[in-house]
Protein backbone atom coordinates (compact mmCIF):
# COMPACT_ATOMS: atom_id res chain seq x y z
CA UNK A 1 0.00 0.00 0.00
CA UNK A 2 1.30 3.75 -1.22
CA UNK A 3 0.83 6.27 1.56
CA UNK A 4 -1.70 8.72 0.65
CA UNK A 5 -0.33 12.45 -0.81
CA UNK A 6 -1.25 15.43 0.90
CA UNK A 7 -5.21 15.98 -0.75
CA UNK A 8 -5.54 12.29 0.19
CA UNK A 9 -7.99 11.00 3.51
CA UNK A 10 -7.82 7.76 3.81
CA UNK A 11 -11.07 6.75 5.38
CA UNK A 12 -10.56 5.31 9.35
CA UNK A 13 -14.49 4.56 10.00
CA UNK A 14 -17.36 3.25 8.35
CA UNK A 15 -18.63 6.15 8.85
CA UNK A 16 -16.34 8.37 6.35
CA UNK A 17 -13.84 9.57 9.60
CA UNK A 18 -10.54 10.60 8.41
CA UNK A 19 -7.27 10.64 9.47
CA UNK A 20 -7.17 14.92 9.05
CA UNK A 21 -10.72 15.08 11.21
CA UNK A 22 -9.65 13.76 14.08
CA UNK A 23 -5.98 15.40 13.94
CA UNK A 24 -8.15 18.99 13.45
CA UNK A 25 -10.94 17.85 16.04
CA UNK A 26 -8.16 16.65 18.50
CA UNK A 27 -6.61 19.88 18.15
CA UNK A 28 -9.93 21.84 18.51
CA UNK A 29 -10.88 20.16 21.87
CA UNK A 30 -7.31 20.54 23.49
CA UNK A 31 -7.31 23.95 23.01
CA UNK A 32 -10.92 24.61 24.28
CA UNK A 33 -9.91 22.81 27.34
CA UNK A 34 -6.45 24.84 27.92
CA UNK A 35 -8.81 27.86 26.88
CA UNK A 36 -11.57 26.42 29.84
CA UNK A 37 -9.14 25.87 32.26
CA UNK A 38 -7.38 29.23 32.15
CA UNK A 39 -10.86 31.29 32.00
CA UNK A 40 -12.38 29.15 35.27
CA UNK A 41 -10.54 31.08 37.72
CA UNK A 42 -10.40 34.32 36.37
CA UNK A 43 -12.22 37.32 38.20
CA UNK A 44 -15.86 38.10 37.44
CA UNK A 45 -16.59 40.86 34.79
CA UNK A 46 -19.24 41.73 36.40
CA UNK A 47 -20.10 42.48 40.26
CA UNK A 48 -21.92 39.65 40.88
CA UNK A 49 -20.05 37.06 42.86
CA UNK A 50 -20.19 33.29 41.83
CA UNK A 51 -22.25 30.89 44.26
CA UNK A 52 -20.69 27.71 45.27
CA UNK A 53 -23.12 25.21 47.18
CA UNK A 54 -22.06 22.61 49.40
CA UNK A 55 -24.61 19.74 50.10
CA UNK A 56 -25.18 17.54 53.69
CA UNK A 57 -25.70 14.22 54.31
CA UNK A 58 -28.60 11.73 53.01
CA UNK A 59 -28.13 14.50 49.87
CA UNK A 60 -26.22 15.48 46.99
CA UNK A 61 -25.59 18.75 44.69
CA UNK A 62 -29.35 18.30 43.61
CA UNK A 63 -31.00 19.16 46.87
CA UNK A 64 -30.37 22.84 45.43
CA UNK A 65 -32.51 22.57 42.43
CA UNK A 66 -35.16 24.95 43.47
CA UNK A 67 -32.69 27.47 44.35
CA UNK A 68 -30.24 26.70 41.47
CA UNK A 69 -32.66 27.79 38.33
CA UNK A 70 -33.31 31.01 39.77
CA UNK A 71 -29.84 32.57 40.56
CA UNK A 72 -28.75 31.42 37.31
CA UNK A 73 -31.73 33.68 36.07
CA UNK A 74 -30.46 36.21 37.97
CA UNK A 75 -27.32 35.85 35.90
CA UNK A 76 -24.74 34.48 39.01
CA UNK A 77 -22.58 31.58 37.78
CA UNK A 78 -23.01 28.84 39.70
CA UNK A 79 -22.12 25.55 40.84
CA UNK A 80 -22.69 22.59 43.33
CA UNK A 81 -19.71 20.77 44.59
CA UNK A 82 -20.21 16.72 44.82
CA UNK A 83 -18.36 14.97 46.94
CA UNK A 84 -18.36 11.22 48.63
CA UNK A 85 -19.00 11.56 52.48
CA UNK A 86 -16.34 9.46 53.11
CA UNK A 87 -14.33 11.77 54.94
CA UNK A 88 -14.11 15.77 55.22
CA UNK A 89 -10.96 16.39 53.95
CA UNK A 90 -12.24 14.18 50.80
CA UNK A 91 -15.32 16.64 50.72
CA UNK A 92 -13.38 19.88 51.55
CA UNK A 93 -10.80 18.64 48.58
CA UNK A 94 -13.72 18.03 45.68
CA UNK A 95 -15.36 21.70 47.04
CA UNK A 96 -11.96 23.34 46.24
CA UNK A 97 -11.61 21.99 43.24
CA UNK A 98 -14.94 22.84 42.11
CA UNK A 99 -13.69 26.19 42.81
CA UNK A 100 -11.64 26.71 39.71
CA UNK A 101 -14.83 25.90 37.54
CA UNK A 102 -16.31 29.26 38.41
CA UNK A 103 -15.11 32.88 38.58
CA UNK A 104 -14.14 34.55 41.82
CA UNK A 105 -15.06 36.15 44.37
CA UNK A 106 -17.25 32.63 45.38
CA UNK A 107 -20.35 32.91 47.67
CA UNK A 108 -20.06 29.63 49.71
CA UNK A 109 -23.33 28.02 50.38
CA UNK A 110 -23.56 24.98 52.86
CA UNK A 111 -26.49 23.07 53.95
CA UNK A 112 -25.97 20.93 57.17
CA UNK A 113 -23.54 18.84 57.26
CA UNK A 114 -22.00 21.04 54.42
CA UNK A 115 -21.63 24.20 56.88
CA UNK A 116 -18.90 21.80 58.20
CA UNK A 117 -17.31 21.86 54.88
CA UNK A 118 -17.61 25.82 54.10
CA UNK A 119 -15.99 26.39 57.58
CA UNK A 120 -12.94 24.53 56.51
CA UNK A 121 -12.97 25.16 52.21
CA UNK A 122 -13.85 28.71 52.72
CA UNK A 123 -10.33 29.49 53.93
CA UNK A 124 -9.88 29.61 50.31
CA UNK A 125 -8.98 33.01 49.34
CA UNK A 126 -11.34 32.67 46.36
CA UNK A 127 -14.16 33.04 49.01
CA UNK A 128 -15.21 36.39 49.92
CA UNK A 129 -18.46 35.00 52.27
CA UNK A 130 -20.37 32.10 53.44
CA UNK A 131 -23.88 31.06 54.05
CA UNK A 132 -25.25 28.77 55.98
CA UNK A 133 -28.87 26.33 55.71
CA UNK A 134 -29.40 25.03 58.99
CA UNK A 135 -25.69 23.91 59.27
CA UNK A 136 -23.31 22.81 61.79
CA UNK A 137 -20.04 25.41 61.77
CA UNK A 138 -17.29 23.52 64.25
CA UNK A 139 -14.53 25.39 65.46
CA UNK A 140 -11.46 23.85 64.39
CA UNK A 141 -10.89 22.59 67.47
CA UNK A 142 -14.74 20.48 67.69
CA UNK A 143 -16.32 18.17 65.59
CA UNK A 144 -19.61 18.20 64.08
CA UNK A 145 -20.36 15.07 66.46
CA UNK A 146 -19.09 17.23 69.70
CA UNK A 147 -21.07 20.23 68.59
CA UNK A 148 -24.10 17.61 67.97
CA UNK A 149 -23.59 15.87 71.69
CA UNK A 150 -24.06 19.14 73.49
CA UNK A 151 -27.73 19.35 72.84
CA UNK A 152 -30.41 16.97 72.86
CA UNK A 153 -30.46 14.79 70.26
CA UNK A 154 -33.02 15.32 67.65
CA UNK A 155 -35.79 12.76 66.13
CA UNK A 156 -33.85 11.83 63.00
CA UNK A 157 -31.32 10.05 65.26
CA UNK A 158 -34.47 7.42 65.78
CA UNK A 159 -34.85 6.71 62.14
CA UNK A 160 -31.52 5.95 61.12
CA UNK A 161 -29.25 2.36 61.36
CA UNK A 162 -25.85 1.97 60.57
CA UNK A 163 -25.21 -0.74 57.42
CA UNK A 164 -21.84 -1.31 55.95
CA UNK A 165 -19.88 1.52 57.65
CA UNK A 166 -22.94 3.96 55.97
CA UNK A 167 -25.35 5.48 58.23
CA UNK A 168 -28.54 5.00 56.28
CA UNK A 169 -32.01 6.64 56.87
CA UNK A 170 -35.19 4.20 57.43
CA UNK A 171 -37.60 4.42 55.31
CA UNK A 172 -39.96 6.25 57.83
CA UNK A 173 -36.84 8.84 58.13
CA UNK A 174 -38.00 11.59 55.82
CA UNK A 175 -40.85 13.09 58.31
CA UNK A 176 -38.27 13.96 60.65
CA UNK A 177 -35.73 14.85 58.11
CA UNK A 178 -37.93 16.67 55.82
CA UNK A 179 -41.63 17.03 57.14
CA UNK A 180 -42.97 20.03 55.50
CA UNK A 181 -42.20 18.90 52.21
CA UNK A 182 -45.22 16.51 50.36
CA UNK A 183 -45.53 12.63 50.57
CA UNK A 184 -44.56 12.45 47.21
CA UNK A 185 -41.26 14.58 47.98
CA UNK A 186 -40.43 12.87 51.00
CA UNK A 187 -40.52 9.08 49.03
CA UNK A 188 -37.81 11.09 46.51
CA UNK A 189 -35.90 12.35 49.47
CA UNK A 190 -35.84 8.56 50.65
CA UNK A 191 -34.93 7.37 47.23
CA UNK A 192 -32.02 9.23 46.72
CA UNK A 193 -30.64 9.42 50.11
CA UNK A 194 -26.67 9.02 50.16
CA UNK A 195 -25.66 8.02 53.22
CA UNK A 196 -22.50 8.76 54.72
CA UNK A 197 -19.79 7.08 56.58
CA UNK A 198 -20.50 6.57 59.86
CA UNK A 199 -17.25 8.09 61.40
CA UNK A 200 -17.62 11.03 59.40
CA UNK A 201 -18.59 13.53 61.88
CA UNK A 202 -16.17 12.71 64.09
CA UNK A 203 -13.74 14.00 61.89
CA UNK A 204 -12.01 17.54 62.40
CA UNK A 205 -9.17 19.80 59.94
CA UNK A 206 -7.51 22.90 60.35
CA UNK A 207 -8.88 26.56 59.47
CA UNK A 208 -12.06 28.27 60.34
CA UNK A 209 -13.57 30.83 57.38
CA UNK A 210 -16.50 31.95 59.31
CA UNK A 211 -13.91 33.83 62.02
CA UNK A 212 -12.76 36.36 59.22
CA UNK A 213 -15.31 36.07 56.83
CA UNK A 214 -18.82 37.53 56.64
CA UNK A 215 -21.77 34.67 57.21
CA UNK A 216 -25.22 34.48 57.50
CA UNK A 217 -26.97 32.02 59.18
CA UNK A 218 -30.69 30.51 57.77
CA UNK A 219 -32.20 28.92 60.56
CA UNK A 220 -34.67 26.31 60.44
CA UNK A 221 -37.22 26.65 63.21
CA UNK A 222 -38.56 23.42 63.18
CA UNK A 223 -35.99 21.45 62.62
CA UNK A 224 -35.68 17.73 64.20
CA UNK A 225 -31.98 17.11 62.22
CA UNK A 226 -30.09 19.49 63.38
CA UNK A 227 -31.02 21.22 67.18
CA UNK A 228 -32.63 24.89 66.29
CA UNK A 229 -30.89 26.06 69.88
CA UNK A 230 -27.53 24.52 67.96
CA UNK A 231 -28.49 26.99 65.07
CA UNK A 232 -28.79 29.59 67.39
CA UNK A 233 -26.43 28.93 69.18
CA UNK A 234 -23.76 28.93 66.85
CA UNK A 235 -24.95 31.31 64.71
CA UNK A 236 -24.74 34.20 67.56
CA UNK A 237 -20.90 32.85 68.61
CA UNK A 238 -19.93 33.30 64.40
CA UNK A 239 -21.15 37.00 64.94
CA UNK A 240 -23.94 35.79 61.56
CA UNK A 241 -26.73 37.56 60.15
CA UNK A 242 -29.51 35.18 61.18
CA UNK A 243 -32.50 34.81 59.19
CA UNK A 244 -35.25 32.42 60.87
CA UNK A 245 -37.15 30.15 58.92
CA UNK A 246 -40.30 28.48 59.95
CA UNK A 247 -39.18 25.15 57.80
CA UNK A 248 -37.79 21.21 58.59
CA UNK A 249 -34.21 20.78 57.99
CA UNK A 250 -34.41 21.38 54.20
CA UNK A 251 -35.54 24.77 53.45
CA UNK A 252 -33.89 25.35 50.12
CA UNK A 253 -36.53 22.39 49.47
CA UNK A 254 -39.61 23.32 51.60
CA UNK A 255 -38.95 27.38 51.51
CA UNK A 256 -36.97 28.03 48.48
CA UNK A 257 -37.83 31.88 48.06
CA UNK A 258 -36.95 32.63 51.93
CA UNK A 259 -33.73 30.96 51.44
CA UNK A 260 -33.17 32.98 48.05
CA UNK A 261 -33.78 36.42 49.37
CA UNK A 262 -30.76 35.73 51.83
CA UNK A 263 -28.70 34.13 49.43
CA UNK A 264 -29.74 37.39 47.26
CA UNK A 265 -29.03 39.51 49.90
CA UNK A 266 -25.15 38.28 50.65
CA UNK A 267 -24.28 38.30 47.13
CA UNK A 268 -24.99 42.20 46.78
CA UNK A 269 -23.13 43.06 49.89
CA UNK A 270 -20.30 40.87 48.36
CA UNK A 271 -21.10 42.91 44.77
CA UNK A 272 -21.09 46.16 46.98
CA UNK A 273 -17.53 45.74 48.26
CA UNK A 274 -16.87 45.57 45.01
CA UNK A 275 -18.55 48.06 42.81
Amino acid sequence: MTEPTANEEVPLTSAGTTRRHLLVAGASLAAGIAFTSKGATNMNASNKPSIVFCHGIWADGSCFNKLIPSLQADGYEVMAAQYGLDSVKGDVEATIRTFGRVSGPILLVGHSYGGAVITYAGMDPRVAALVYIAALCPDETETAQQQQEKFPKTDIFNHVEVADGRVWLKPDAPKAFAGDLSAEEQRVVYATHFAPAADLFTHKLEGNAWKSKPSTYILATEDHTVNPELQRTYAKRMGATVVEVKSSHVPMLSRPNEVLAAIRKAAAAVAAKRA
